[in-house]
């Protein structure tokens, strides 16, 4: 099952929902399972499981990664602001709390911890997501932009299923979940007084590593093991974890990816 399970991450890129399809495909549907009824058994078990790991991950039984303390301790050492970014994460609350317990508060009340309320707060978030102050005109022009390129998506796919006689609709709108990751990294940016492109986040998923391409960026990956032979092609670097011949402040600074 572990080998299935690296094999299927490699090839999903880090994406649940794309791993458990293609699980199912490998191993084959339930039975009694009707087609029509697929997205929901997806739904489902999806939902399980994100309940199963929000037990295991605030669970106070379940240790930091090795070595995070230490390098927490150096980036803060060294006048590195620290952000943790919690806003688009679905448990980010409960998460946070885990984390803070296990950091200890003296180290936390050095760290800015970017929640709902601090991405709202935030330049980008007030602009953007219309939390605050009204649009302005250079962003009310992009909003149109992007409105004007999902018509004309439309309009050619629909041009092409005339021709090939099939009924075409896409969905050309941004992801809510997507447009929370880059919100919350602008945000996170905009809370270290720095542009994004002098920031590098720290991720896991291969959602939080296109949301670093969108704002330009950098993003170093820690596997896990469940990503261990995962691809992650956007990422500057993919290391197994901190501190040694892996991720430090040191290598982070001089942009010692590899």
């Amino acid at each position: 099952m572990r080998i299935i399970q690296i094999i299927f991450s490699r090839k999903a890129g880090g994406d649940e929902d794309r791993m458990l399809v293609l699980f199912f495909n490998r191993i084959g549907w339930p039975t009694s399972l009707p087609t029509s009824e697929k997205e929901s058994f997806m739904k489902n078990v999806i939902r399980e499981k994100r309940k199963a790991l929000e037990e295991i991950v605030t669970s106070s039984n379940l240790p930091l990664r090795p070595g995070v303390e230490n390098f927490i301790d150096d980036a803060l050492s060294e006048g590195v602001p620290v952000m943790m970014l919690i806003a688009y994460s679905r448990n980010g609350d409960k998460i946070s709390r885990s984390i803070i317990d296990k950091l200890g508060h003296d180290r936390i009340s050095k760290i800015k911890i970017i929640g709902k309320e601090e991405v709202e707060g935030s330049f980008y978030g007030q602009l953007v997501l219309g939390k605050g102050v009204s649009s302005t005109l250079d962003e009310q022009l992009v909003k149109e932009a992007q409105k004007a390129v999902s018509m004309e998506k439309q309009r050619i796919a629909e041009e092409v299923a005339a021709i090939l006689k099939l009924t075409v609709d896409i969905d050309t709108s941004p992801s809510e979940n997507f447009e929370k990751i880059v919100a919350t990294l602008r945000a996170g940016a905009e809370y270290a007084g720095l542009p994004a492109q002098n920031c590098v986040l720290i991720a896991g998923s291969q959602s939080s590593i296109l949301g670093a391409e969108r704002v330009g960026m950098p993003c170093v990956v820690l596997r896990s093991s469940l990503t261990a032979r995962a691809e992650f092609r956007q990422a500057k670097a993919v290391m197994d974890g901190f501190g040694g011949a892996d991720l430090t402040i040191s290598r982070l600074r001089h942009k010692k990816w590899s």
